[in-house]
């Protein structure tokens, strides 16, 4: 999936190459991405417009779809075996569905924002918009600890951690408000590499015709073909891309 990282502590600059594109809903409010078993799952937000979707990756279709009550602000998601875990926003609530029929069968309480999510190790990893990365309890949510974002060379904080992909032990998150993403060590919380998506934003903002488009969201690991899926809030294309290193 990541080219070879550079030795010690210095972060690796990568970027992403397009390999092809696919129609996705211009609607769509990405918030949240992940593909499994050939079935992408996407997180949408807004109030009173939010939902959790099954779509076709290949044609853009939306094959299922459940609209989350209007209190609910859709954030970030994950398949974790035969369920999905959706975030939502300010109403500290993780909603769980069943994978194949989307019915929501429990939920669980959190305190702060909930902003993105992905599953390694048969533990959750949760982002709050701040520059932390939380660990949860898979079944009960439960936080067990947390660690802060940082990179070698840079004293500032890196907030604004939002949707989430863990892949070969490490997790990628979307900066909100950037055309980037960080490769993060979920252990140390250390950077190891960035990764531009300046060539998305730039073809979409293209494709739209001068229709509105919102920043960039939405990661999900295609583990069959090493490859990753991309796309952006009101996007009008979903990317497959890969993972080079700038020359």
């Amino acid at each position: 999936m990541f080219p070879l990282a550079g030795g010690g502590d210095e972060v690796a600059r990568w970027a992403v190459e397009i390999i092809e594109w696919f129609p996705h809903d211009p609607e769509a409010f990405t918030q949240g991405l992940e593909v499994a078993d050939g079935i992408m799952y996407e997180s949408t937000g807004l109030w009173g417009q939010s939902s959790l979707r099954a779509v076709n990756p290949a044609t853009g279709e939306v094959t299922a779809r459940v609209d989350l009550p209007a209190e609910f602000f859709g954030e970030g998601l994950t398949v974790t075996g035969d369920e999905i875990v959706q975030l939502t926003w300010q109403s500290g609530t993780a909603l769980v569905y069943d994978r194949a029929t989307l019915e929501p069968v429990r939920d669980h309480s959190y305190e702060g924002e909930g902003w993105g999510l992905c599953e390694m190790g048969g533990e959750l990893i949760m982002t709050d918009g701040s520059d932390r990365l939380a660990r949860r309890d898979l079944d009960t949510f439960e936080l067990l600890g947390t660690v802060t974002a940082t990179a070698s060379g840079y004293d500032g904080r890196l907030d604004n951690l939002n949707e989430l992909e863990c892949v070969e032990s490490m997790v990628i998150a979307n900066v909100w408000q950037t055309d980037h993403l960080l490769v993060i060590d979920p252990d140390s919380g250390q950077v190891v590499a960035t990764i531009d998506a300046g060539p998305l934003v730039d073809d979409a903002s293209q494709a739209s015709a001068g229709s509105r488009i919102d920043v960039l969201n939405g990661v999900a690991v295609d583990e069959k073909t090493a490859t990753l899926w991309m796309t952006g809030k009101l996007w009008p294309r979903l990317y497959r891309v890969r993972v080079v290193e700038v020359s």
